[in-house]
């Protein structure tokens, strides 16, 4: 697997890169610490400036598929914000250590973040889902001898998650329709 790690982390960003053709693209090394890092050696960060495909900025990991790979099957997850900051990049490390230490993630499951999102925020968990602000296009990343599935990590406030531990994932997501909730917006109201 080490030998796929590099090519893997490169494929997704050149995939990410040709998905946000005309956006400003920044790599961004994580300083996970030495004991953290021996769990994700390639991860990165990928900062994606607003432009013509959305006026919003996303965070994206490189290195979580080389980290949990399966079969050649495995995950990336993608955050969507209203500014730069660098605590999206530090959350998206934490995503992506989360995922390959100990606790995967996958479609429908979410995390705790153990503070608000942003000072002020209510949405205190991360909840993964498919990346609906961008797409199927965004979601299937090919990889050499695999393939990547980039999830998105939507902001949510306990009260959704208990909720969605109640009624289920589709009932939230109905919600956060009917609501129509901006996903980017970290003040907005609970729909739960």
């Amino acid at each position: 697997m080490s030998d796929a790690r590099v090519p893997a982390a490169e494929a997704v960003e050149a995939h990410i890169r040709a998905f946000f053709a005309g956006h400003a693209v920044e790599a961004v090394d994580c300083d996970l610490g030495p004991e953290r890092r021996a769990a994700l050696p390639e991860l990165r960060v990928l900062v994606v400036e607003p432009g013509p495909r959305s006026d919003s900025w996303a965070y994206v990991t490189a290195g979580c598929w080389a980290s949990m790979e399966q079969h050649g099957n495995g995950l990336e997850f993608v955050m969507t914000a209203h500014v730069r900051d660098e605590r999206f990049i530090e959350l998206m490390a934490m995503v992506a250590y989360y995922h390959c230490g100990g606790h995967p993630l996958d479609l429908e499951h979410s995390m705790p973040i153990g503070e608000p999102w942003v000072p002020g925020s209510t949405c205190d968990h991360l909840l993964i889902s498919l990346p609906y602000l961008h797409g199927p296009d965004l979601e299937h990343c090919p990889l050499p001898g695999g393939h990547a599935r980039i999830l998105w990590t939507l902001p949510v406030t306990t009260a959704e998650i208990e909720f969605r531990r109640q009624h289920g994932h589709e009932a939230l997501e109905k919600l956060f329709d009917e609501a129509g909730i901006i996903p980017t917006d970290p003040f907005r109201a609970s729909v739960a």
